[in-house]
């Protein structure tokens, strides 16, 4: 993001020099209720370390230590290119039949979209069996990446059949995929789905503005209507620091 560094100086101008509580302490605490209480938002980024060192007369490593105790929290996150930034609150999903775009906004996160490519292409043997059409059929392939509060958290990856070949970039960024079916009279029904874990591949880590290699939660779906027609297949990955599945489990 391009939020320039804050630092909230009117939270430490009383720190205790000189009583018990250790002052890598004391800045942590600090800090982690700014943050749960919404005075440093989700996304911005921290000065760098020497730089509160100087504003506080602190050394440096107790501004580490006091910025790693918020790190291992889950609170904030170090990211190579663009310094310690607050994270983004994790957007837990039931597994439902819902779309990310949807799940964002029900939890009160602004979604936003951008599409990284939409091409018509032949149907290989493998895409021609996950959407039930002929080979050779041409198919709509998709791909776009989802931010919440303009914070990466996933890229989706979708193949749709041929009668869905007038999709537009500027429908998919401004709305949810599935949005777009229900206006045009579709109902997804019922959907296969897989929920698995993989490492970054290609540019994903660049485009999530996470570590190269680091872990993504997947998940694998292929979505029907009523009448047991392939609506949609679709691969998407997730930022595990953001995001979790849910599901609730009964015995039997």
């Amino acid at each position: 993001m391009s939020t320039a560094p804050v630092w909230p100086d009117e939270l430490f101008t009383d720190l205790d020099r000189s009583g018990p509580v250790p002052l890598y302490f004391q800045i942590s605490s600090r800090l982690e209720r700014a943050i749960r209480e919404g005075v440093i938002p989700a996304g911005a980024r921290l000065e760098n370390e020497i730089s509160i060192g100087e504003r506080l007369g602190l050394s440096r490593p107790t501004v580490r230590r006091a910025i790693q105790e918020l790190v291992n929290k889950g609170l904030l996150v170090r990211r190579r290119g663009i310094g310690t930034q607050v994270v983004q609150a994790r957007v837990s999903r039931p597994v439902e039949l819902t779309s990310l775009h949807e799940d964002l906004t029900r939890v009160g996160h602004t979604p936003s979209t951008r599409v990284l490519s939409l091409e018509r292409i032949p149907a290989d043997e493998e895409t021609a069996q996950r959407l039930h059409v002929a080979p050779g059929a041409e198919v709509t392939r998709l791909r776009r990446l989802r931010s919440a509060d303009g914070t990466p958290m996933a890229i989706l990856e979708n193949l749709l059949p041929p009668e869905f070949s007038d999709l537009t970039i500027e429908q998919l960024e401004r709305q949810g995929l599935y949005e777009i079916l229900r206006a045009r009279g579709i109902t997804i029904k019922i959907a296969n789905q897989v929920i698995g874990a993989r490492r970054t591949h290609g540019e994903e880590h660049e485009l999530l503005e996470i570590a190269k290699g680091s872990p993504l939660l997947t998940m694998d779906r292929v979505a029907f209507d009523h009448g047991g027609r392939v609506i949609e297949a679709g691969h998407h990955c997730y930022r595990p620091d953001l995001y979790s599945f849910e599901t609730t489990l009964v015995s039997r």
